[in-house]
């Protein structure tokens, strides 16, 4: 039996459309992990960029279940002395819904240079509306 081992010149890349309205954050990250990756598709290799491109919409009706948005923090370090920053869910999605998105897709996908180039790949938006209509994205079903 032959390996299929795809070439960068014979990737197809589709565009997709995910609305995380009422849906769980991480679940929702999941999926758009899984698509920026290419693991869905047949001809998939883990040394090959065969990811596809996602959009997210509808960020700020993202769910997070149990008691995360009052016990987690977002916290970030600017490298100086004292210089950690917290900010509880609860105000980050009220206040950057994308961002937390986009952070929880980050943390799903490998910190290599495949992983970073297919997290470039990755819209995010708080409402409803996108500017992707000419590339006629695809909705993905969760």
């Amino acid at each position: 039996m032959s390996t299929t081992m795809p070439k960068a010149h014979e990737i197809s890349r589709k565009w997709y459309i995910l609305d995380a309205a009422g849906k769980p954050l991480g679940r929702t990250a999941a999926q758009a992990a899984v698509l920026l990756r290419g693991k869905h598709k047949p001809t998939f290799a883990p040394h090959v960029d065969c990811g596809d491109h996602v959009i997210i919409i509808n960020c700020e009706k993202a769910v997070l279940t149990g008691r995360k948005l009052d016990q987690k923090y977002y916290r970030r370090h600017s490298g100086w002395i004292g210089g950690l920053k917290e900010e509880k869910y609860s105000h980050l999605m009220a206040t950057r819904p994308e961002l937390a998105m986009m952070l929880a897709v980050k943390g799903m996908i490998p910190d290599t240079t495949i992983g970073r180039a297919a997290l470039t790949r990755c819209k995010t938006y708080k409402g409803a509306q996108h500017n992707h209509a000419a590339q006629k994205p695809e909705a993905w079903s969760l």
